[in-house]
């Protein structure tokens, strides 16, 4: 798998336009329910503003959705999408809450004001990364366990168990794309006598 981008955590942020307020909130998910239900969550806890605009983009079938909620075609759903792919962030839902101050933004306006709604919201997320690990197991003699850990840690392994007994066998993960050099670099440590054993992948958000 591809490293791909997206959302550290849930959060929002606001500020007011013309007399209107703008509430942007961005969240991690993993499917459309999961995006469908994060809508509905704010919906709920803004039920008296007039405008809940949303979009959403998951990884998985390159899918993507966005709505207007009333405002007129392509001046919110729309720029506050854009927002996001500019970036190129997936897996992750988006709305823009208004409450109406009185006064009209014109297309301009509204186009701005959704667009920002969406950056201030994943600025305060922050950005990060899902990535695919390995989980892996490598067995030395006593004598190249000091090293063998060294190596692992310097080639930013996270061990997650040791067993010490005829020889050490350290469990870790790693970023799937740093084996093949780490595997190298135990084949040179050892003199090629010991390989990694694959025990599986799992998917992890990083920085």
């Amino acid at each position: 798998m591809t490293p791909y981008k997206l959302p550290l955590r849930e959060a929002y942020a606001e500020f007011t336009e013309k007399k209107s307020c703008f509430i942007g909130y961005v969240s991690p998910v993993a499917s459309e329910a999961e995006a469908r239900a994060f809508v509905q969550s704010v919906r709920e806890r803004h039920s008296e503003a007039n405008h809940h605009v949303f979009a959403y983009r998951l990884k998985e079938g390159e899918i993507y959705r966005f709505n207007d909620d009333g405002e007129p075609s392509g001046t919110a759903g729309m720029p506050l999408l854009n927002t996001f792919l500019k970036q190129d962030i997936y897996d992750f839902c988006a709305v823009a809450v208004r409450y109406f101050g009185g006064i009209h933004l014109g297309a301009g306006g509204l186009t701005r004001a959704y667009s920002r709604s969406g950056i201030i919201a994943l600025e305060a997320a922050g950005v990060g990364f899902m990535r695919e690990l390995a989980l892996c197991a490598v067995t030395v003699p006593y004598a190249l366990y000091e090293n063998a850990k060294r190596l692992l840690i310097a080639s930013e392994a996270t061990i997650t168990a040791e067993d010490f007994s005829v020889e050490v066998t350290l469990e870790f993960s790693l970023i799937a794309q740093g084996l093949a050099d780490l595997q190298a670099k135990i084949t040179e440590l050892t003199l090629g006598k010991v390989h990694i054993t694959e025990l599986g992948v799992r998917n992890a958000v990083g920085i």
